[in-house]
């Protein structure tokens, strides 16, 4: 790093916006020197992410202002882009331009998924996948992948995870990006544009692959041979059988000959049996069902009508469910668990008969008919030796679809933890084990995208709580590379946190599935979790991102999350905009709002510069346990090296967030090094802490702050009476 970032080296009497108040940063961005300082340390290159400017800032950036600053950094490849040509979701991928190739085309397998540091994105939250670019000036290279959350058209709820159609959120098209560039007048053009863009700027890119849709989605209604259906007349469910699908074809198709299709002029076949034929053509289907892809109101309105229909005879698709025993439903006879909508019609919501704690039945969505039922489906039972293997074919297909049309690099497989066999993994497998596997596979061996890699969202429960059987047995038999496990519903310096990390430090070790230290998630940035967050945050970055050789996740907004005492508005929070409800617990009025937490901003800008100074020297290096995650949670100190030959740095975290370390040793080095601090997450470092020499048995560290993270070069001979390079306050901000 040059001279202009040395400049800017942050130190007690330096730049004091670090340690005070967020006011300081919007004020400081908002000067123009100071800004163009910052920008032309990202344009030059001499950075890999903007520093200094607020999220909240970034995203208010103008269009002309992103392509610039874009274009000044990527040159031509940021018009290529954009271009109309390779903006085009039908381009063939294979003849892309370099340029535009995805920063981990080239690897051989999806190995690479192990080692990212992967970034979480709702849309809503930035409005925009346009805006999304502009958030992406905030992350390091280190910061190397972004897990787009769903793209979809939602349903009657809201949630993002609930899709209601193939078709792609509306919400999320920019008229910016469109006044910029007029090419990219559709939102399925500008998606594959921005990926094009995160592709240029160094970021993979995954999509969410969900396996249930909302409870009345247009998949439901024009394939309702995918999906399992009940019967319910009032608070019993009269019929549950295997093929009840048929029943509903054929009161779909008495639906399209009394109110005719959707568009007028278009034929409506004349039987049910042609209309749901396996050969009819799906887009023609969807036409006459609902109409055109574009009317998302009419279309709208028209399955509403449909809904209405089925409900007269008391049809519904099945809800879906988690954890064991999944199957066996009745009506919920709570007088909450009824509802009445607009058209009178009264809605239930329902439980497993025989539920054990973790059971849950998700009333608005519904999940893939994947299996024949045994006994017609008499007792709920499944039998797993008969795939449905249009459906898996289905499934794969559109997601493998969805890969190709706009390049996405991996996958979140939601809801991972299903594992609905009672006796846990088989004996033997085959490709109809589990359909977020079978979607990776279809990906990497149809498509021939070898490097496509699957993240699973699980969260590591104890063995027959979230799914039947151990849980890593069975991400390993669905070919799960990564899995998000459930350190963020840990606090730092808790016994929990700390044992739940060793833990996850074993697997990593000893399975073919990584666990992720993930940081935080947007499921757990709510009200109910803020004490999760109270104190720790720096050191929980910290350890996430200087474990080379262990994934992490982050959630947006968590660099500058609030902390809160008690719970703050609804708008405070990203899990709430996975929602869109305008009354209830779960309402939010207006835009997502940035937290203002400038000292975990500044300290956060801090590490992600000095992050930018040796990654290039970290990135790939295995970890070499030092003072491990205590698995007794009796020590809060740990420490870490690289496990080659010539490691290069000494790593150390006090998880304590409220008491100091004292007097201890870092074991497991050799006796003539000595280490020279370079960086601390603390504002500053004892003079006599600042180089380590070894006693012959350890090197003696006397004070590490509560939450304090610290970095040490191992110097080599002829280093030891040189300057320091980066003091401990940390290196530009």
């Amino acid at each position: 790093m040059g001279d202009d970032v040395t400049e800017l080296k942050v130190g007690e009497s330096s730049f004091p916006a670090i340690a005070t108040v967020y006011q300081e940063f919007l004020d400081s961005w908002e000067d123009p020197a100071r800004r163009q300082t910052w920008l032309e340390l990202y344009q030059r290159g001499q950075v890999s992410f903007v520093p200094n400017v607020l999220p909240e800032q970034v995203v208010q950036l103008t269009g002309e202002e992103t392509l610039h600053i874009l274009r000044s950094r990527f040159g031509e490849a940021v018009n290529v882009a954009l271009s109309a040509e390779y903006a085009d979701p039908d381009y063939r991928a294979a003849e892309l331009p370099t340029i535009l190739h995805s920063p981990v085309a080239d690897q051989p397998d999806s190995g690479w998924l192990k080692w990212t540091n992967m970034v979480g994105i709702n849309a809503r939250t930035v409005g925009s996948f346009w805006n999304m670019i502009k958030y992406a000036l905030t992350l390091p290279a280190t910061q190397d992948s972004i897990h787009m959350m769903p793209i979809w058209e939602p349903g009657v709820a809201g949630s993002i995870y609930g899709m209601s159609s193939w078709q792609l959120n509306q919400e999320f098209y920019s008229s910016e990006l469109a006044l910029l560039c007029p090419a990219l007048d559709t939102i399925e053009k500008q998606l594959r544009a921005v990926v094009h863009l995160l592709h240029v700027m160094g970021k993979a890119i995954g999509m969410d692959v969900i396996p249930h849709t909302e409870r009345f989605s247009e998949m439901v209604l024009a394939f309702p041979e995918y999906f399992e259906w009940l019967q319910r007349e009032d608070t019993i469910i009269v019929d549950h059988s295997a093929d009840l699908h048929l029943a509903v074809q054929k009161q779909i198709s008495a639906f399209l000959h009394a109110y005719g299709p959707a568009m007028a002029g278009d034929e409506v076949p004349p039987s049910r049996d042609e209309l749901f034929h396996e050969s009819s053509d799906e887009a023609q289907r969807m036409r006459l069902l609902f109409g055109l892809p574009r009317d998302v109101e009419g279309r709208r309105a028209r399955r509403g009508q449909l809904i209405h229909h089925l409900f007269r005879y008391g049809y519904e698709p099945v809800p879906a469910t988690m954890a064991p025993p999944f199957r066996g439903l009745q009506v919920d006879l709570r007088p909450e668990a009824r509802s009445v909508d607009s058209n009178e019609q009264i809605w239930r919501e329902y439980q497993i008969t025989q539920p054990t704690p973790m059971s849950r039945v998700f009333g608005p969505l519904a999940r893939y008919k994947l299996y024949e039922p045994l006994d017609n489906n008499a007792n709920w039972e499944i039998d797993f030796s008969q795939p449905r293997q249009m459906v898996w074919q289905y499934v794969c297909g559109k997601y493998a679809e969805m890969q190709r049309s706009y390049g996405f690099d991996f996958m979140r497989g939601d809801m991972a933890h299903v594992q609905m066999r009672p006796f846990g993994v088989p004996s033997k497998l085959d490709r109809y084990y589990d359909i977020l596997g079978a979607v990776k596979q279809f990906v990497q061996q149809e498509r021939g995208i070898r490097s496509f890699g699957y993240f699973a969202e699980t969260f590591i429960a104890p063995r027959d709580v979230m799914g039947y059987g151990d849980e890593f047995d069975h991400l390993e038999a669905a070919e799960a590379d990564t899995t998000l496990g459930d350190l963020q519903s840990t606090a730092v310096g808790s016994p929990e946190f700390l044992q739940r990390l060793r833990y996850y430090i074993d697997l990593a070790t000893t399975r073919q599935c990584v666990p992720n230290f993930t940081v935080m998630t947007a499921d757990k940035d709510d009200p109910r979790f803020d004490s999760f967050y109270l104190s720790g945050n720096a050191v929980r970055l910290f350890l996430a991102l200087f474990q080379a050789d262990m994934p992490s996740y982050m959630g947006i907004g968590f660099e500058s999350r609030d902390i809160h005492d008690q719970p703050a508005a609804n708008e405070q929070y990203t899990k709430l905009y996975i929602f869109k409800e305008t009354d209830g617990p779960k309402a939010t009025h207006g835009p997502y709002q940035w937290g203002k937490n400038g000292f975990l901003f500044g300290t956060i800008t801090r590490m992600k510069l000095y992050l930018d100074a040796i990654w290039p020297t970290l990135q790939g290096r295995a970890t070499r346990w030092l003072i491990p995650p205590s698995a007794t949670a009796s020590n809060a100190v740990v420490a870490w090296t690289q496990k080659d030959k010539q490691p290069d740095y000494v790593f150390m975290a006090n998880t304590h967030p409220a008491q100091v370390a004292i007097r201890f040793g870092i074991p497991g080095l050799p006796a003539e090094w000595l280490l020279r601090c370079e960086f601390s997450t603390a504002s500053s470092v004892l003079e006599v802490d600042r180089q380590l020499a070894s006693n012959g048995k350890q090197h003696r560290v006397i004070t590490l702050a509560a939450g304090e993270g610290r970095v040490y070069r191992v110097l080599e001979q002829d280093e030891q009476f040189g300057e320091t390079v980066h003091g401990p306050e940390g290196t530009a901000a």
